[in-house]
């Protein structure tokens, strides 16, 4: 398929700037593959749709605050650092994102805090990226905690908006517990503890697996025949216990429940040649676009997503391009909420 195919009237009203009060009150958009039906619910109704030995894989990955704000030596030039990934941990090197990306070359000293912090620039990767070396003689965890307490929870730069204290709380699932990620999987976000107590009483099950969500889903498609398009590597874990649970339920064929594209991503980059989920650590740079065979996942829970977006195409792939196209001008039409703090669909 064409990039441009994947293009649809939106208007940026739609984009979701704070989560609603209660996760679990976002409204949820349903479709069904084999009937072509759209239903308009809550996301609490999803209790209706599933039921005993049901599963659902959720993505555990932590964000953590990346957003670092500091000064550049001598000059003292304000700078902003977006922590993307670690890449080795004895040395303390990091992928980033810097801006202004023209004042900060390497060799270059950042100072962040009361300069209890100091970063050295070692090499240009992008135009904005860089990688750096922390300057710190303490363990990796006292250096993860000074990142937390510097830093500010990565809100994109689309909600228009300062961070806010709620987020903390809210831009992260309740299933996180592994750091990594610089953006929550977004479709866990609707999940509360008393709506998963809810559906495990009705029989249903939940497993989980880890992907550390990059930016690079985000990254827009600059050519037309995808194909071509390359996305970033992304770190992923699939422990013994999910992949025992899931292929289980294989068997029974019962309904498997990706919570999200980086559940989709992690489970659909380790299929064995039986179409089972394997046990499987390592990166995965899998981009999925229609047409595509799904091996593992029968259901999807997913939020609503920009015109021309990977996420966009990866829904396509699973709902049928044109049933997701008719539900994104519905959406529209209703004013569902886009992006990370938005409304949810569930394809069925």
């Amino acid at each position: 398929m064409k990039l441009s195919q994947f293009k649809f009237n939106f208007n940026e009203s739609l984009i979701a700037k704070h989560p609603t009060d209660v996760r679990h009150d976002s409204k949820l958009m349903v479709l069904n593959r084999a009937t072509g039906k759209i239903e308009h619910k809550k996301f609490n109704d999803i209790l209706n749709y599933f039921d005993d030995r049901d599963v659902f894989i959720t993505n555990n990955t932590k964000v953590f605050p990346a957003r670092l704000y500091g000064s550049k030596e001598k000059t003292g030039a304000k700078i902003e650092v977006f922590l993307l990934r670690e890449l080795n941990k004895e040395m303390k090197l990091w992928d980033v994102l810097v801006d202004p990306a023209r004042k900060i070359r390497v060799g270059n000293k950042l100072y962040f805090g009361d300069d209890t912090l100091v970063a050295e620039v070692v090499d240009n990767t992008t135009s904005r990226g860089r990688t750096i070396r922390f300057l710190f003689d303490g363990s990796d965890e006292e250096l993860w905690k000074l990142i937390d307490k510097l830093g500010e929870m990565p809100i994109p730069k689309y909600m228009g908006r300062a961070v806010e204290k709620n987020d903390r709380d809210r831009f992260q699932t309740i299933f996180a517990k592994n750091i990594g990620a610089v953006s929550p999987p977004a479709a866990g976000l609707h999940f509360t503890k008393e709506l998963m107590m809810r559906l495990e009483i009705k029989g249903a099950e939940f497993t989980e697996v880890t992907l550390h969500n990059g930016l690079g889903a985000f990254r827009p498609v600059e050519v037309e025949d995808l194909t071509k398009h390359k996305m970033d590597s992304e770190f992923y874990d699939i422990p013994a216990e999910t992949s025992k649970l899931v292929n289980r339920a294989l068997d029974e064929k019962k309904k498997i429940v990706a919570v999200g594209s980086s559940v989709m991503r992690a489970i659909e980059s380790s299929v064995s040649s039986t179409n089972r989920l394997n046990v499987t650590s390592g990166w995965t740079d899998k981009f999925i676009f229609p047409e595509y065979d799904f091996r593992i996942a029968n259901c999807m829970i997913t939020n609503f997503h920009t015109p021309e977006s990977t996420l966009l195409m990866m829904n396509a792939a699973f709902a049928g391009y044109d049933l997701l196209m008719e539900a994104y001008e519905e959406a529209v039409k209703k004013k569902y909420r886009f992006l990370t703090y938005g409304d949810a669909m569930l394809i069925i």
